[in-house]
């Protein structure tokens, strides 16, 4: 019985403790879930203020833009209506100024008509005055007026043909002086920018000997030796008195060279017979034949003529052995390409063409074949044949006018050649002979009326002939001029051309004492 009521007095203090604690427990709990809603309500509190501080930054921010816009909106309604007010206004200005240049017009206008009819009036007066005037001059002069314009008109005619022939004249002559100054210039600058040695040629050779035994030995026994040399090269060997001395005849030059290396051959090695003659003559002309190709070939390269036919080249080299009236070939053609080449760089033509030309001009004259033509035509064939340009092989066929001249570039190579041929010392002639082509020149001359005196000049390449001017006129010295040149082109003899000058003057002199 104690102990129930033990046990029921410790479950009741248990109860109460328990009890006691729960009220402790959700004191505690009010207590926290209080705070905890205080707490939230502050965080609450202070989003809420930190929101309200954004969205009027945002407001505020949104009204600056907006603010912003519509200032630059206003600003630009204001410039447009400015911009309006001057175009009215300028517009204002112009209409008043084209109304102010109207009413001017409209004045002008009626001065224009007072004055018309004011010119009319006075016209008509004129009319009337010329047509009584006509009347009284046709009266006076018996003539009428269609007749007085006839006459009038055949007199202006006249004048004007006669104005206008002057006129031409004037011009004629300067183109004449302008075209010959040019000319000349050209001329002498190519010459005086060009300069060759000339190399003069005989029909003989002459063969030096160490002493006169060597000549039986070059005879042979019964002269075999001699003739079979003569009969291998063609050449003629004169063996006479000459001491230590025989002389190679012949009009080919590569012969007589042939002759000439093959008897130093034979003297030198001292072996001189009918089989070694043959040998040597062989191998000498294939000797020859090199040197000519290597001597195209260096003229070539040092022309700077490139990409020639090698038949071509060999032909230049053959130039070496050939002369014309005592002119070798060869620089006779190097300075006529020279030439060309200078005077067609003057002319603002090509030169490299031209230098062609001027090398192959005369490659007629030493063609192989020896055709029954004249060598300019020859050599055209010739350059044709081995595919030469055609303004080169007009050139080279009409540098002797046996063709007609196509290109700019055949008259430049005519000219060259006769420049080269006809210049003094080129060519040779004998003193005596040049003294009297000059002598017979100015006699030719002479010989006509109303010539004072003449001169041969520049090497009678010029003749100068002074008339009286009271014995001859402008037109009769023209006249003279020609009737001279063509009586020394049908009676003379001479090189390339002779230029006729005739001079008329003249001179009035006083003396103050």
């Amino acid at each position: 019985m104690d102990v129930a009521l033990l046990l029921i007095s410790a479950l009741g203090s248990l109860a109460l403790g328990v009890l006691l604690s729960t009220t402790v427990l959700r004191k505690a709990l009010e207590k926290k879930s209080f705070r905890i809603l205080q707490e939230a309500e502050e965080k609450a509190e202070v989003l809420k203020k930190e929101k309200i501080l954004q969205a009027k930054e945002k407001f505020l921010q949104l009204k600056s833009d907006h603010d912003k816009v519509v200032q630059e909106k206003n600003n630009n309604i204001l410039k447009n209506e400015n911009r309006l007010k001057q175009k009215e206004t300028t517009l204002n200005q112009k209409s008043e100024e084209l109304q102010r240049k109207q009413n001017e017009l409209n004045v002008l206008r009626e001065n224009l008509t007072n004055q018309l009819d004011i010119v009319s009036k006075r016209q008509a007066e004129l009319d009337k005055m010329h047509k009584s005037r006509i009347e009284k001059l046709e009266v006076i002069s018996s003539l009428t007026a269609v007749e007085a314009k006839e006459q009038l008109i055949e007199t202006m005619k006249d004048e004007a043909k006669a104005e206008a022939i002057n006129i031409v004249k004037d011009i004629v002559e300067e183109a004449k002086l302008t075209a010959n100054m040019d000319a000349k210039k050209i001329v002498i600058e190519t010459i005086q920018r060009t300069a060759a040695e000339h190399a003069v040629e005989n029909t003989v050779s002459v063969f030096n000997l160490e002493n006169d035994e060597v000549k039986g030995r070059i005879i042979g026994r019964e002269g075999r030796n001699i003739r079979t040399l003569e009969s291998l090269t063609g050449i003629e060997i004169i063996i006479d008195d000459s001491p230590d001395a025989i002389i190679l005849s012949g009009f080919d030059p590569i012969r007589r060279e042939i002759a000439r290396q093959s008897l130093q051959k034979l003297v030198t090695d001292g072996r001189i017979h009918p089989a070694r003659i043959e040998e040597v003559v062989a191998k000498t002309k294939k000797q020859i034949e090199q040197e000519i190709i290597e001597i195209g070939k260096r003229t070539c390269i040092d022309l700077g003529i490139l990409n020639l036919h090698h038949e071509l080249i060999r032909l230049v080299g053959k130039m070496k052995y050939r002369s014309s009236y005592g002119q070798n070939l060869l620089q006779h053609s190097k300075e006529v390409a020279n030439l060309c080449a200078t005077m067609a760089a003057e002319l603002g033509l090509n030169p490299k063409i031209a230098k062609r030309a001027g090398l192959l001009h005369d490659i007629g004259k030493v063609a192989d074949n020896e055709a029954e033509l004249p060598h300019a035509i020859l050599g055209m064939k010739l350059a044709e044949k081995f595919k030469e340009k055609p303004e080169v092989c007009n050139a080279i066929g009409a540098h002797h006018d046996e063709v007609e001249m196509e290109t700019l570039i055949a008259p430049i190579v005519q000219v060259c050649d006769a420049i080269s041929g006809a210049r003094p010392g080129a060519r040779r002639e004998i003193v005596d002979a040049y003294i009297n082509r000059l002598n017979n020149l100015e006699e030719l001359a002479q010989a006509y009326p109303g010539v004072v005196k003449t001169y041969a000049i520049q090497a009678g390449r010029e003749l100068r002939v002074i008339v009286g001017a009271d014995k001859v006129t402008d037109n009769e010295a023209n006249q003279l001029a020609f009737d001279i040149s063509k009586k020394i082109q049908s009676e003379m003899t001479y090189p390339g051309q002779i230029k006729v000058t005739v001079i008329r003057e003249t001179r009035a002199v006083s003396y103050a004492k």
